[in-house]
């Protein structure tokens, strides 16, 4: 497998396909990443794709091979994710026992011409069988045997590797059978996500669910909202009326914690002005500033520069897409 094409491939069907191509994509890339040994990776993939569809995840595990995957890398990684709750448990063992009977059945040469036709099983049955050359290297434990007849397929069968009990420890603990490296999964994960942000655009809604979801984003929890008196003070001791936005936001919540990368935002008895400006950050890098009667928001940068935002809001929507970008 080309690492850039795959990806090139991937990211293309994601932004154009119909919605079962953009599934079938997703799901096979987070099996990618899950048999590469980033399953954070692919958690990551897994949970935007569900955040933004809002389809149910066993559609990324429709068939039985795939659900079988799943199944045997969470028993490996010894833990099950929160996007897989609603994946059916299965009997490992009875898996197990199917599986390996599927990797050592012997195909015909003919298997698939007539599919559909009433005489299918007849020629199934009467055609000479031989063993899958693929299937057989999984059977016997061969994760190199696997990876050099699959070199050159571009979109491998990583369920039924993933599949492949006996191998599914290796795979976890970063085996890395084909030769992605250490940085791709990352960059794969990365791509996509912006692909299905690009694709299915948050709509950030009111201001209370837009405060939620930054928050459940950083893992945190909303303070109190300022009452009509507090936001009243504060404009009396500024000396100016606030935005209309920006007093929404107060009125939602009175300020926020800062996370790693945004500054805490002060609530109404705590901010300041410096002359026409209103600051609304700790440290100082969040301002308000009215420009020919217009507010924006400015969110100052001592190396990039600042960055002007029209509203207050488009500020925290940027944060927002930021925050869902880094998964």
């Amino acid at each position: 497998m080309e690492r850039d094409e795959y990806l090139e491939a991937a990211v293309r069907d994601v932004l154009t396909g119909d919605e079962a191509t953009v599934d079938r994509r997703v799901g096979h890339a987070a099996l990618l990443l899950a048999t590469a040994g980033a399953p954070g990776q692919a958690d990551r993939l897994v949970a935007h794709w569900q955040q933004v569809t809002e389809r149910p995840v066993t559609r990324l595990a429709d068939d039985a091979v795939r659900a079988r995957a799943w199944a045997m890398l969470f028993e490996a990684r010894g833990v099950r994710p929160q996007w897989a709750d609603a994946l059916s448990p299965l009997d490992l063992d009875a898996e197990e026992r199917t599986h390996q009977a599927l990797l050592t059945r012997r195909v015909s040469d003919l298997e698939g011409v007539f599919d559909g036709s009433p005489i299918a099983g007849v020629v199934a049955g009467l055609a000479p069988g031989r063993a899958d050359p693929v299937r057989t290297t999984l059977a016997e434990g061969d994760l190199e045997g696997w990876a050099a007849l699959v070199a050159g397929h571009p979109s491998p069968d990583v369920a039924t590797l993933g599949a492949t009990r006996p191998l599914a420890a290796r795979l976890v603990a970063g085996a890395d059978p084909l030769g992605l490296g250490p940085e791709w999964p990352e960059q794969c994960a990365a791509a996509l996500v912006a692909a299905l942000r690009e694709r299915y655009p948050t709509d950030a809604g009111s201001w209370p669910e837009l405060v939620a979801a930054i928050l459940r984003l950083r893992g945190q929890q909303a303070p109190a909202p300022a009452s009509e008196s507090e936001v009243a003070a504060a404009e009396a001791r500024l000396g100016t009326p606030l935005p209309a936005d920006y007093r929404e936001f107060l009125r939602t919540a009175d300020g926020l914690p800062a996370d790693v990368v945004f500054p805490r935002l002060l609530p109404a008895r705590e901010l300041r002005a410096d002359g026409p400006v209103v600051i609304v950050a700790e440290p100082a890098v969040v301002l308000l500033t009215a420009t020919g009667g217009q507010w924006r928001a400015i969110e100052v940068d001592a190396v990039f520069g600042s960055t002007p935002h029209p509203t207050f809001r488009a500020l925290l929507e940027h944060h927002l897409r930021l925050l869902e970008a880094a998964g």
